[in-house]
């Protein structure tokens, strides 16, 4: 029968007492972790947010119902304990910070039972994914979650701390907006009052950002939701949180001085690490070269070598053909790895083929000086030496080469790169890499729409210079756009925006958008630039990812409080859930059946 705690004030929590409390009457509430009855001797961990606490109850000194009450609790039982504060008289646990002291406890109170929970709170748990979002209010209590959860809460306020200091306003924008279909597919909300007509949940506060700098706001930051219906990975959601600013009379520079300035903050405050500054930058160009990666982990080497050069004319149809077709082959030069299996190196080729490469030539460097090359019967003694010589390639190396277009080639070897970094324990996990990548094409063409599209969206300023080519040279437009990275990992991105009106109608222009088509997606900005807009620049960073990264976790499932699965459903609450004919009928909506597979 659970009791009222009526009377009793809760005066610390578990984790905040000490040795120097010795001797204190406390009282303290949580969950029980662990009941150890040994008869005349009890022993209950209670858990909290902060951490555990042992309470111990000893006939003789403690109350007989209170022991008999004790007896009763089971793990996951709310309760309520007065006592006074002792250092333990058994061993000392140094497994957790209250190690050295107890609680006699003096007073109990059951204040909610509980059934047997379907899983243990522990931390580190495995159990099934699947089981614990379904019981997520359970999986919450684990330990590394709840830290999680708290470091998150501390990347958000020191930010806004950090941002305010900066002259930053932290204003909301609407969550209803009006869909722009350019990008990511949108979620979609009907109009009772405006039948047939939908909001749509925000991609990003993109627009309604900059409209705040052409009302002379200045400096605008928001912790904001956004919203996007695509496919989920392990570091994507359906809904997500985004820390979001943009800045008025800025360029590059100064994005990135403040942005760099606010890494180094919140990673020495919160995980005491710190960020060497100037945070180094690379162009995007130069990213792909070296490491096939517009986000490139820089805390192992083994970069791209480009042998196009090597290769041309050698008599080899896949080589010859990708460098004469425009693309090229380049080639991962693996430390140590020659001595890997044919089986091995069959998954690795395996491995690109879902990165668009046909496959992989490869090259294995014994070390007693014999050498093995799957396209050995197509080339030259003397070839094979030249990869060897310009892949600087020693006894025991494997030398991976793929060949294609620069993108397929990219790709494939980009993310084999990461692949083999993390197989052959070359990544040091306690290390953070930061890098600006700038310099970012303008456009990217899109073989589906038959059209470029913008590589990051339409209102991304491209450098002066390049401004000649956006109707004749797309492919060849630099734009003023910035990406933060992170181990390998994209934490935010942003640009200088577009604020010169005729800059605008060429971008419109080069994306395919007749004058009326840019209107009616984006007519409220147009008409806003006309009444005097600033220069302008913004960048939002995800905020799940970067607590991913300081937690060390591999998803950021584990750092949001209720998660999606990968369908975007919520195995918990079970939503999306089916609606009743009675609010479609309001909403003006039917749905339609579902078409036959016959």
């Amino acid at each position: 029968m659970a009791e009222s705690m009526t009377g009793l004030k809760r005066t610390h929590r578990c984790g905040e007492l000490s040795a120097a409390n010795a001797g204190e009457r406390v009282t303290v509430m949580g969950w029980v972790q662990k009941n150890r009855n040994k008869g005349s001797l009890a022993f209950v961990d209670l858990r909290d947010r902060t951490g555990i606490l042992q309470l111990v109850f000893e006939e003789g000194s403690t109350d007989p119902a209170v022991m008999a009450k004790a007896a009763a609790l089971r793990a996951e039982y709310v309760i309520a304990a007065v006592g006074t504060v002792q250092k333990r008289a058994g061993a000392v646990n140094d497994k957790i910070a209250t190690g050295e002291i107890e609680i006699a406890v003096e007073e109990l109170r059951i204040l909610a039972e509980a059934d047997t929970p379907p899983f243990q709170v522990e931390e580190d748990s495995k159990t099934k994914e699947e089981l614990r979002l379904k019981y997520r209010y359970i999986d919450l209590r684990r330990p590394d979650l709840q830290r999680n959860l708290m470091l998150r809460h501390r990347v958000t306020t020191l930010t806004r701390q950090f941002l305010e200091k900066e002259g930053f306003l932290d204003i909301e924008t609407p969550i209803l907006c009006k869909s722009t279909p350019e990008g990511a597919r949108d979620y979609l909300v009907p109009s009772r009052i405006h039948q047939g007509c939908f909001y749509a949940l925000p991609q990003s506060p993109q627009i309604f950002k900059q409209l705040l700098m052409c009302s002379g706001f200045d400096r605008y930051m928001q912790i904001a939701k956004c919203f996007r219906d695509e496919d989920l990975r392990a570091d994507r959601q359906p809904e997500f949180t985004q820390i979001d600013m943009e800045l008025s009379f800025v360029d590059v520079d100064d994005v990135i001085d403040i942005n760099s300035r606010l890494m180094v903050y919140l990673f020495k405050e919160i995980l005491d690490v710190d960020i060497p500054y100037p945070i180094p930058r690379m162009t995007w160009q130069e990213a792909m070269e070296r490491f096939g990666s517009d986000k490139p982990d820089l805390r192992f080497g083994m970069e791209l070598i480009d042998l196009s050069e090597v290769v041309s004319g050698c008599g080899f149809g896949v080589f010859e053909n990708a460098v004469a077709s425009g693309g090229s082959v380049r080639a991962l030069c693996a430390k140590g790895a020659g001595s890997l299996s044919r089986k091995k190196i069959d998954k690795l080729v395996s491995f690109v083929r879902d990165y668009g490469a046909g496959g992989l030539a490869y090259m294995q460097l014994a070390e007693d000086g014999t050498r093995k090359a799957s396209f050995a019967k197509f080339v030259s003694e003397d070839l094979l030496d030249q990869i060897i010589g310009k892949c600087e390639a020693e006894n025991g190396d494997l030398i991976l080469i793929a060949a294609g277009t620069n993108k397929v080639v990219f790709d494939s070897l980009g993310a084999l790169r990461v692949h083999l970094g993390k197989q052959l324990g070359l990544i040091d996990p306690s290390e953070f890499k930061f890098l600006w990548v700038v310099d970012f094409p303008q456009f990217e063409w899109s073989d589906e729409q038959g059209r470029f599209l913008a590589m990051h969206h339409p209102f991304t300023m491209p450098y002066e210079e390049d401004i000649q080519y956006l109707k004749s040279d797309p492919a060849r437009v630099r734009a003023k756009a910035y990406d933060i990275v992170l181990n390998g990992t994209e934490l935010g991105g942003g640009s200088v925006r577009i604020s010169r009106a005729d800059v605008q109608e060429k971008m419109f222009e080069a994306l395919g958008f007749t004058p009326e088509q840019a209107y009616e997606r984006f007519g409220f900005l147009l008409d806003a630039f006309r009444y005097g807009v600033p220069p302008h620049a913004g960048l939002a960073y995800g905020l799940d990812r970067i607590v991913m990264l300081m937690t060390g976790v591999d998803s950021i499932r584990d750092c949001m409080a209720f998660p999606k699965v990968k369908d975007a459903s919520d195995l918990m609450s079970e939503a999306p859930g089916v609606v009743e004919d009675a609010q479609l009928e309001e909403l003006g909506l039917a749905l339609r059946e579902p078409e036959s597979e016959d």
